[in-house]
C-alpha cells in the first residue's frame, strides 16, 4: 500500500494551524515552521530568539527553517513588521540555529547515500 503524504491545504481542513512564512510569504503548517519571537537588548536594540516548543510570550513570526527565508526577512524587514518592533535587529542566534539545521540536513544526506 502507498502511502501520500496530505497537502498543507487538506492537512489545515483537518484542524491544523497554518502560518505564512515571513521569508518566502507562502503558507505553511506552524508544525513545519519555526516561531520566532524579539526580545528588548540591554543595548536597546531586540534579539530575534528562536521558539521551537512555542511556548515564549509576546507576539511571534513564522519562518522556514531556510537560508534563503531568513535572508529574504532580513532583506524585506519582515521581523521588524510582523513582531511590530522598530530599531535593530539581532539575528545571529536564528543564524547559529539555520547552521546547525543545515548541517543536520547534509549529515543525514551523506549518511543515506552510503
Amino acid at each position: 500500500m502507498v502511502q501520500r503524504e496530505l497537502s498543507v491545504s487538506t492537512r489545515a481542513r483537518a484542524g491544523e494551524p497554518v502560518r505564512t512564512c515571513v521569508g518566502c510569504r507562502q503558507k505553511g503548517l506552524a508544525a513545519d515552521l519555526l516561531r520566532v519571537v524579539a526580545y528588548e537588548a540591554e543595548s536597546g536594540g531586540f534579539v530575534l530568539t528562536p521558539d521551537p516548543k512555542r511556548r515564549l510570550p509576546g507576539r511571534g513570526a513564522w519562518l522556514h527553517l531556510d537560508r534563503k527565508c531568513l535572508s529574504e526577512a532580513g532583506r524585506r524587514r519582515a521581523f521588524g513588521r510582523a513582531l511590530r518592533v522598530s530599531g535593530s535587529l539581532d539575528s545571529s542566534e536564528l543564524d547559529r540555529l539555520i547552521e546547525a539545521a543545515e548541517m543536520s540536513e547534509t549529515s543525514k544526506a551523506d549518511r543515506s547515500n552510503l
